[in-house]
């Protein structure tokens, strides 16, 4: 058939329906085969969608639509290639001068629809941007036609600091305006001004998710505090030689995760899952890392981190971070996990209450590590303290079950040679 027709294709079990974020190319546009025509988002990642043949493309989808897997989004008139084609070699095209003028005459046409991605940013990078304050004119785009990719973005706003000079020619200009600086600080600092945005797929479901494992599950959370002083002095002593030997840093999160590992497997009722009236045991821990991207909180799975060496767990911490800022992971590599670490000391979080990441049963939340005034052997001594959370679903964790853990793993941070033991 002359006309394809090109559908939202099957991105996996979990995902029925995505939105249309935005065509690459203009509508009416002449495509090649393989070439990205759009990004759609899921609940998990971006995607482009590529043309499964050449030809003019035809939009059918519109930007910011919702779409069920295999929704039409949009056709390609494959005639119109291969007219394009045989005109280009018809000899009688090539010998008549007056060819010549025209070419010209539409060479503006080509240039426009050129510019058209040109200095454009993905919906990805455009977040990225306006999160960090960075215009799109500013940022040059290595992307096909000079689009702004999210690494362009990311780069952007990592050299951020080398823009913000920009600044004081923004108070020049209101000064030269004739405007006194307090009225035109007034008139920013008194603003009525609104706006509104939709949610990203990605926003939606994380509220969702969040919401569903507050309403579904009989969520409690549990403290206890760590003293961090081995676990540092372990790092200081042997960091250079583990970065020698390994080529990467010992991290705390990999400490942690090979301890919370060891519980895990000791006490199998907090890696279980509730499926109706079953309890799913797991002989292994596929701990889910809490990932901070510009566009939402990701957990991606560190898989059997029981058998995993120190070195293994801060590569793969490290190449799954990587991935979530660039929004590259797949969804094998967002799927599954039996347990959740997340991490909110390294924004500043001295205590919180952590959510369950269905259909998991527990989450332990790590703290910013404090310096803090505690009694030991009767004195009072200066140490580096942090707070750590365990929220848990009661409904197959019993509190004592999960006091236990969160002490247990508290007992290996605090005595790291017992964990390299295997003690």
């Amino acid at each position: 058939m002359p006309v394809i027709e090109l559908k939202i294709p099957n991105l996996g079990e979990s995902i029925s329906n995505v939105t249309f974020s935005k065509w690459l190319k203009p509508d009416g546009s002449m495509v090649a085969m393989d070439e990205p025509l759009c990004e759609i988002e899921t609940e998990k990642a971006n995607q482009e969608l590529s043309a499964d043949s050449a030809g003019k493309l035809i939009w059918v989808a519109n930007e910011g639509e919702d779409l069920e897997i295999g929704a039409l989004f949009a056709k390609i008139d494959t005639d119109a290639s291969e007219s394009g084609s045989s005109s280009r070699q018809s000899p009688a095209a090539i010998s008549e001068p007056p060819a010549v003028p025209e070419k010209q005459a539409s060479a503006p046409a080509t240039t426009s629809s050129s510019n058209y991605a040109t200095g454009t940013p993905s919906p990805a990078a455009a977040k990225i941007l306006a999160e960090g304050a960075i215009r799109p004119a500013d940022v040059t785009g290595t992307g096909r036609d000079g689009r702004i990719t999210k690494e362009d973005a990311v780069k952007a706003v990592e050299n951020k600091p080398q823009s913000t000079p920009q600044a004081p020619p923004v108070k020049e200009e209101a000064s030269s305006a004739g405007t006194a600086p307090q009225s035109g600080g007034a008139t920013a600092a008194f603003s009525r001004n609104e706006r509104r945005e939709r949610l990203s797929r990605m926003r939606r479901t994380i509220a969702k998710r969040l919401v569903s494992a507050k309403n579904n599950t009989a969520m409690l959370t549990t403290f206890n505090e760590v003293d961090m002083s081995a676990v540092m002095e372990l790092r200081e002593k042997y960091q250079e030689a583990f970065v020698k030997k390994y080529g990467i840093k010992l991290g705390f999160m990999s400490i942690f995760a090979k301890a919370c590992a060891k519980v895990l497997l000791e006490m199998p009722e907090v890696n279980a899952f509730i499926d109706g009236d079953d309890v799913i045991y797991h002989d292994y821990a596929d701990i889910s890392i809490a990932i901070s991207t510009p566009t939402g909180l990701v957990v991606p799975p560190l898989r059997n981190v029981e058998s995993l060496r120190f070195a293994e767990v801060e590569f793969k911490i490290k190449d799954l971070s990587a991935k979530a800022r660039d929004g590259k992971l797949s969804l094998e590599e967002m799927s599954g996990g039996t347990f959740t670490i997340t991490n909110g000391g390294v924004f500043g979080s001295l205590m919180s209450t952590p959510i369950i990441n269905e259909p998991q049963s527990a989450i332990l939340g790590m703290h910013a590590i404090k310096e803090r005034p505690v009694a030991i052997n009767g004195e009072v001594k200066i140490r580096p303290m942090m707070y750590l959370a365990l929220s848990y679903d009661h409904r197959i964790i019993d509190g004592s079950t999960s006091v236990t853990f969160l002490v247990k793993v508290k007992n290996l941070i605090e005595d790291p040679l017992t964990l390299l033991l295997d003690l």
